[in-house]
């Protein structure tokens, strides 16, 4: 991979998150045996959006080159975030306790002699992806629709307002302060020391494009349990890597049109569509920036699409 200036990554003043409800500020907390583990996260201001000077130095991603545009500020008030991305044994505690239909057709990756092949097949679901997963690697063949319930479920056994995150306080708990492509610093490579990501064993795996990956080794092809890699700043796990993540806002091609600039989610636009964030552990490097967003029609469940929760406080 050929070396890029990159944007200088600032450094992150944590504050005390402002709790309303009974979890200690600044403490990590969960409410039940198989509620997802919670971070609190701490009320702030950031940048959000993708700057002309990013995309200069890492190269646009195919297909996504605007979609970050324009940059606006956005304070974005404190609240918890799933530390995690739900796992399959907490997605599994809900289908029991529900008894809900997940479907049972899923767009796959087929690793085959030529590479890799992106199918849709019955037969893959949840509990069936087409590589190996343990009930703490995150949970995949979900769509938006499903991720509702599930935190539709939770608020209803806890008693507290369990949700899906916006997109910008996504953004900003992926950046965690951070101001570059990645909010590790300006090295690539140490990718693997933080995220589940597309790297050197997935390109020999797959025959992948070796420039398109970061040049490093995370151990894992596909998903990995989570809770791996090191946390980011605010104490958060696999935020840009191991799955794409639901969050709550309707589909919008640009930040054109006044996006909301308190941290909720943009509820106008095409709302059969929703965001999606993060890259998992398949797509190129150029993908994996916290500013890069994309979004997906709401019944569709594929192996890289995952989601985590978040709460009001």
């Amino acid at each position: 991979m050929r070396k890029v200036p990159l944007l200088a990554v600032a450094a992150l003043a944590l504050g005390a998150a402002a709790g309303l409800a009974a979890p200690p500020k600044g403490k990590n907390f969960r409410d039940c045996r198989d509620c997802p583990e919670m971070v609190s996260i701490p009320a702030g201001s950031f940048t959000m959006g993708v700057s002309a000077a990013e995309e200069a130095s890492v190269g646009a991603a195919k297909g996504f080159s605007g979609r970050s545009v324009p940059e606006h500020q956005v304070s974005v008030r404190g609240f918890a975030i799933g530390k995690y991305p739900v796992t399959r044994g907490e997605f599994a505690a809900f289908v029991k306790a529900t008894g809900r239909d997940t479907g049972n057709i899923c767009s796959i990756w087929k690793i085959e002699p030529t590479g890799v092949k992106f199918a849709t097949e019955a037969g893959n679901n949840w509990r069936k992806a087409n590589f190996p997963q343990t009930d703490r690697d995150p949970v995949v063949c979900v769509n938006w629709d499903d991720a509702k319930a599930y935190t539709a479920w939770l608020a209803k056994k806890t008693g507290r307002p369990y949700r899906l995150l916006s997109e910008a306080e996504w953004e900003y708990a992926a950046r965690a302060g951070s101001t570059g492509p990645w909010y590790w610093g300006a090295r690539p490579e140490q990718a693997c020391l933080y995220e589940n990501a597309a790297d050197q064993a997935f390109a020999e795996a797959t025959k992948a494009d070796a420039k398109e990956v970061f040049q490093c080794r995370d151990a894992y092809v596909f998903t990995s349990p989570v809770g791996k890699y090191r946390p980011n700043a605010f104490g958060v796990h696999d935020m840009l890597g191991n799955v794409v993540q639901w969050v709550e806002d309707c589909g919008n091609r640009t930040y054109a049109g006044n996006p909301p600039t308190d941290g909720s989610p943009w509820l106008a636009g095409d709302c059969t569509m929703r965001g999606v964030r993060g890259t998992g552990s398949r797509m190129s490097w150029r993908y994996f920036r916290p500013g890069l967003r994309d979004w997906v029609k709401t019944d569709y469940r594929g192996t890289m699409y995952g989601f985590r929760v978040a709460m009001t406080q």
